[in-house]
């Protein structure tokens, strides 16, 4: 397989069977996340829920994948992605039965709130691919795994609410079409541990020096990777404040204080361990061959905050957007409809990897953050007086862009640091994650056309961060278990 060129459907190659193999992984877990999205009206019915508990239902099952995606990045990094992707896949699919079989609000709302996990899944195959392709492919191979994994929300707007009504019954339909996704992503956790490896072989799998704290080159990068953790925290305070009594009432006012005083405890741990991993660079500098600048992950961060932020954020609300805003539409048609947005990360968010690794990082991503603030101010136009094809090709057209930017993140992901690459994409994903709550929170408390002008205007801030970029160029070096260095073209 030439170093320039990268045919997916070569089955030959072991790492052609390695991303197929990991993308589908992915793409389950997104199945299991956002299988009760297209499903709101049967779950809402069944249970008489409110509507400001279905938002709440929204925000909680994104907000456990902030700390989740910092937790799998460590793990994945420690112990390999077969090993972590087998246990992610397993655990979240009994989850998934249980969320099924929930007879009350409060069961959905943590059997939900748990699920978030799942949505680290996708730490675990930047990893993956990143071992496997080259610099010159790493952008292509990540985006067909992140676009095809992203499509498992599409995957379920267009099967599930079919399968729950066609297949298994109107109002029950619901529990059998979402308890099916568990049972098959646990049979896939185990077919991914007996088939996939962790790296080719003959290569060496980079391990950090220190867990607990992503190390970091100088003092001015410490204190902003302390920096850069406060909003993660931040925003899980807001959520305990939003469930609370004042506002939609699943939390009392002292479990909001006790939330918060268990957000401010951990913090303080974070802040020990990064202190822990990091205090002999302190103390004596970094070496100059394992220095790296982590602007570029902080900038990283923001830019997949307003990509992949906005994304979860949209495809957990379009469904219904469009069956309130086009009355005429059935749940089936307002599902598939609302599938749109994700269906275009098939094309997107590979074509925008490919585009980072042949024109340029920095300013490939400015091109899709710029055309993703047009396309979202676009939909905030919105009304049932459009056509509903053209709400459709606007949603199509917006989504091109929000997943080409996600994919030219996560080409600049792996040529950062090696031997970090899943704490590094941890954080960033966990970004992703701290967009979505922010941008769903703010929904809880507006209407979609505001809720679009938001991110509109975020994105707006983001494209002027990302001209901080600098694009990677020569090698990294890694430091091998004989004490030796070995350098990794990035170019």
């Amino acid at each position: 397989m030439s170093l320039n060129k990268l045919n997916p459907l070569d089955f030959s190659q072991p790492s052609i069977r390695i991303l197929h193999l990991t993308w589908f992984a992915f793409f389950l877990s997104f199945v299991v996340w956002f299988s009760h999205a297209p499903l709101k009206p049967l779950i809402v019915d069944t249970l008489g829920m409110s509507n400001a508990q279905w938002k709440a239902l929204l925000i909680l099952n994104v907000a456990l994948t902030i700390p989740a995606r910092i937790v799998i990045g460590i793990l994945v990094d420690k112990f390999g992605p077969r090993q972590v992707f087998c246990g992610l896949l397993c655990s979240s699919g009994v989850l998934c039965l249980i969320f099924a079989s929930s007879q009350t609000f409060e069961q959905l709302a943590l059997t939900r709130f748990l699920l978030g996990f799942v949505g680290a899944g996708f730490v675990i195959g930047i990893r993956m691919v990143g071992e496997w392709f080259p610099a010159r492919q790493v952008g292509l191979a990540e985006g067909i795994y992140g676009g095809w994994g992203n499509f498992g929300s599409a995957a379920a707007a267009f099967i599930l609410p079919t399968l729950a009504v066609a297949v298994f019954g109107s109002m029950g339909g619901w529990r059998a079409a979402i308890a099916s996704t568990g049972v098959i992503a646990i049979i896939y956790g185990v077919f991914y541990y007996w088939r996939a490896r962790n790296t080719p072989k003959g290569s060496t799998y980079f391990k950090p020096k220190k867990s607990g704290g992503m190390e970091v080159s100088s003092k001015k990068d410490f204190y902003l990777y302390i920096a850069m953790n406060i909003p993660m925290y931040a925003i899980l305070g807001v959520l305990a404040w939003r469930l609370g009594p004042s506002n939609i009432g699943l939390l009392t006012q002292n479990l909001v204080y006790l939330m918060w005083v268990v957000l401010l405890t951990l913090f303080a741990f974070q802040f020990s361990q990064i202190y822990r991993v990091n205090k002999d660079m302190l103390k004596h500098g970094a070496p100059e061959h394992d220095k790296y600048d982590f602007k570029q992950v902080a900038v990283l961060n923001w830019a997949y905050f307003v990509t992949f932020g906005s994304e979860l954020a949209v495809v957990s609300m379009l469904p219904a957007f469009f069956l309130e805003t086009f009355t005429s539409l059935s749940l089936a048609e307002a599902g598939m409809l609302g599938g749109a947005f994700a269906f275009m990360n098939l094309v997107a968010r590979p074509g925008g990897g490919w585009i980072s690794d042949n024109f340029g990082r920095r300013r490939s991503m400015s091109i899709f953050i710029g055309g993703l603030a047009i396309g979202y101010f676009v939909l905030s136009q919105v009304d049932a007086a459009w056509p509903v094809w053209l709400a459709v090709m606007s949603v199509m057209c917006c989504s091109f862009f929000v997943q080409a930017g996600e994919g030219a993140v996560f080409a600049m992901v792996p040529l950062i640091k090696r031997r970090m690459t899943g704490q590094i994409a941890g954080m960033t994903g966990a970004y992703g994650n701290v967009g979505a709550v922010t941008y769903l929170t703010a929904y809880s408390f507006i209407d979609a056309s505001t809720f679009f002008m938001i991110i509109a205007g975020s994105a707006v801030a983001t494209f002027f961060l990302v001209q901080l970029l600098v694009e990677p160029r020569g090698h990294m070096s890694e430091m091998m278990a004989d004490g030796t260095l070995q350098k990794i073209e990035l170019t």
